[in-house]
């Protein structure tokens, strides 16, 4: 079979060039730590509710000491759990994500939200929302007949609503804490024998 010496040279650049970007993608996998953007973590599905981190109590908003705030949630069929959060708006948010049972995946219109939601492994997403307002969270990957009933919904509000009920939350906590305190010191001491008065 005879190639034209003009198309031959042309194969060659460009067998070429697909080397070297190979090249450059491995050079930087491999020395310079630069990977697909996923944080590869792994969880076992059917035991989603045993996991500390994804356990009932600890779905939604939380807030580290540090203050950063962490949004977990998990898809099931066909609903994302919690079902409505509240986060403060300009602020940096990590969302993370488990899938219970089929593949999913989660996109939030006007945000930079787009990601699947895979069975075995924790999707993270780091996101903010410019100005407050509610943002529908879609499944954008059909996972069965109720999928298009399958939708959560975010909440932003602003920096100064949100700081002032942390506050007000902290507050009610404490209030908590110092009465059950009080609630179970006052047990303790009816429940003493009282000591006869010594005259």
């Amino acid at each position: 079979m005879h190639i034209d010496p003009l198309e031959r040279k042309w194969v060659f650049v460009s067998l070429a060039m697909c080397g070297l970007f190979v090249t450059i993608i491995m050079i930087d996998a491999l020395f310079h730590g630069v990977n697909a953007p996923s944080n590869v973590e792994t969880i076992d599905s059917r035991k989603i509710h045993l996991s500390e981190e994804f356990a009932e109590d600890n779905l939604g908003v939380q807030v580290a000491d540090n203050g950063e705030i962490i949004i977990r949630l998990v898809a099931g069929r066909y609903a994302f759990f919690p079902k409505e959060i509240t986060i403060p708006a300009e602020t940096k948010v990590t969302f993370r994500w488990v899938s219970m049972d089929v593949l999913h995946g989660v996109h939030m219109p006007m945000t930079n939200m787009s990601t699947m939601i895979v069975p075995g492994y924790v999707s993270q997403i780091e996101s903010s929302f410019p100005r407050p307002g509610e943002y529908p969270m879609l499944c954008n990957e059909y996972c069965g007949l109720g999928h298009d009933h399958m939708w959560s919904k975010v909440n932003v509000i602003d920096k100064e609503e949100w700081d002032a009920s942390r506050a007000a939350l902290t507050s009610a906590k404490n209030n908590a804490i110092a009465g059950s305190r009080y609630f179970c010191e006052s047990l303790f001491w009816a429940s003493q024998p009282k000591q006869a008065a010594k005259t």
